[in-house]
């Protein structure tokens, strides 16, 4: 029995309780992220975060994301999408094409996809040859742990979800025109290696997860219940992370009178933010 058969995929939330949770966690979310970058408080830069988002096809990744950066100014976050690597890419090591995209001190990155395809994607469909997988392992967590080290706060994030939510989400996408572009024939094909998929994972969180950067998993067969849940995590462990590297978090503020956040609407993936980021 892997950590995947562990969760509890009915867990859930109504909309009300939603909605309410994530109001209170926007709030707290945006005084960490403007502490951090040093617009409130003492005015100092604190510690740089990245946020890693991995999971199956249509496990809520981008709804996720939305939740989280939707409190923020565009220009205080960068969310980076990853797909496969370009012909240019691919001639250096496969770690280097996320350097650019990772945050500097008193900056918040995103990760949609990550260098965790190495030993998931690549390893299955046979894009990386069993010694380049299987040497990827101690590579990732020697990265992760020097971009620790040098002070970075890194949450990793698991979205799971079961074979027959998958399959609704998939039939579902099928018939919604506005969402027809997120299914592709690779999606459908990936499904009938879930079994393959699922070793895989088990063994990249055996094989990754350490004391400077776990896994947090996600369960995900309710969208409501997934996205408070990456939030409020979120919270928690920046907030961790501020103490551990001598950065008090603030005193929590009490949201003004009459000041509600907005409610998204729109459940599309979350799209790359070209904003500005504190170096």
């Amino acid at each position: 029995m892997g950590r995947l058969d562990e969760l509890d995929l009915t867990l859930k939330f109504s909309r009300e309780e939603e909605a309410a949770r994530l109001e209170a966690a926007s709030n707290r979310l945006l005084e960490l992220r403007l502490t951090l970058g040093g617009l409130l408080g003492d005015g100092r830069l604190g510690p740089p975060v990245c946020v890693v988002f991995e999971g199956w096809d249509a496990s809520g990744k981008g709804g996720a994301i939305r939740r989280l950066v939707t409190p923020m100014d565009p220009r205080h976050v960068r969310v980076a999408t990853f797909a496969a690597p370009t012909y240019d890419e691919k001639r250096h090591h496969f770690l280097w094409r996320f350097w650019s995209s990772l945050p500097g001190w008193g900056g918040m990155a995103v990760l949609d996809r990550s260098w965790y395809g190495r030993v998931l994607v690549e390893r299955v469909e046979g894009f990386a040859t069993p010694e380049q997988w299987s040497r990827g392992y101690d590579e990732i967590v020697e990265f992760e742990r020097s971009l620790v080290l040098e002070g970075m706060i890194l949450l990793k994030f698991w979205m799971h979800i079961s074979d027959e939510e998958q399959l609704r989400r998939f039939k579902r996408r099928e018939t919604e025109p506005l969402k027809t572009w997120k299914l592709t024939d690779e999606d459908w094909r990936n499904r009938e290696k879930r079994t393959a998929y699922e070793q895989a994972i088990e063994d990249m969180l055996e094989r990754t997860d350490h004391p400077l950067a776990p896994w947090h998993l996600i369960e995900a067969d309710s969208k409501r219940f997934a996205r408070v849940r990456v939030v409020e995590t979120a919270i928690t462990e920046i907030e961790r992370g501020m103490r551990e590297r001598g950065f008090d978090p603030p005193t929590p503020r009490p949201r003004p009178a009459g000041k509600t956040r907005t409610k998204a609407k729109s459940k599309g993936k979350a799209e790359a933010k070209g904003g500005v980021e504190r170096a």
